[in-house]
């Protein structure tokens, strides 16, 4: 079996979010797929099989199953297209558990469309989730799904030196939570961090998917579409993002950097 890494959001080696890509002729039992993730020990390892209008596509944390992965998205149109399983001209189309996603390569870029995400203030303490953040008086506070926060700090400088107390977060179950801020100027708009301890990662380095959050809120705060926007982990990672009626357009770049193979005996 063939599997790849894959850096993505990003044009330069050890940067970006790595992601495995895996391509299968076949979908393999749920638990193999797992163990070949806890195998990976990356955010994410995406699994892919052909079927007739594209590619069925999932994706595995060490831990668990996720219903959607941006970065490792993007990590397997950029396979698709660089081993040659899809000619370049033609747009990938992934069935999934969070819907049809696709993917169209422009130049070094790839653009992909995902569903469009709302997040609701809360008036609700969440002062655990705070004090295990060492966050005092957030701009914004808001969730997405019960154990999923959005939270806007004054900004970038507080964003970069947020420390989290990842036990406590997972006590908790605080399970997933991104922060934000406006960035200081040129050539962001915006940058964000996210936390996911409850899925194994305690810090994601690049999440496409919660950047499909992320664009209408700063959209309806900014009253514009489009973004530069930065994820300021250790390792970094840029997008480019436009919001449209129904959907989020994520665009990024990515590189291989490892082509191996998988020994199931």
């Amino acid at each position: 079996m063939k599997i790849y890494t894959v850096d993505a959001f990003t044009n330069r080696p050890f940067r970006g979010n790595p992601a495995a890509v895996c391509p299968l002729s076949k979908m393999l039992p749920d638990d193999t797929l797992q163990d070949i993730a806890c195998e990976m020990n990356l955010s994410e390892t995406a699994f892919f099989v052909p079927v007739d209008d594209g590619y069925h596509l999932r994706w595995f944390t060490p831990l668990q199953e996720v219903d959607l992965c941006g970065h490792a998205t993007l990590a397997t149109a950029h396979i698709l297209w660089q081993k040659q399983y899809l000619s370049e001209e033609k747009i990938a189309v992934f069935s999934t558990l969070s819907g049809t996603l696709t993917a169209k390569k422009q130049g070094d870029w790839i653009a992909m469309q995902f569903p469009r995400g709302e997040t609701r203030p809360i008036t609700s303490s969440i002062s655990e989730i705070l004090q295990a953040l060492g966050i005092e008086n957030p701009v914004f506070i808001g969730q997405y799904r019960p154990d999923r926060y959005l939270i806007e700090l004054k900004n970038e400088e507080q964003i970069r030196q947020v420390i989290p107390n990842f036990s406590k977060l997972k006590e908790i179950g605080a399970n997933r939570i991104m922060i934000t801020a406006a960035g200081n100027g040129e050539p962001y708009d915006f940058i964000s961090r996210y936390f996911a301890p409850g899925a194994g990662i305690n810090e994601d380095p690049v999440t496409g998917s919660a950047h499909c959050y992320l664009t209408p809120y700063w959209a309806k705060k900014t009253g514009k579409n489009e973004f530069s926007a930065h994820q300021a982990s250790a390792r970094g990672g840029d997008l480019q993002l436009k919001l449209t009626d129904d959907h989020v357009i994520i665009r990024g770049q990515a590189i291989t950097m490892l082509s191996a193979a998988l020994n199931l005996i």
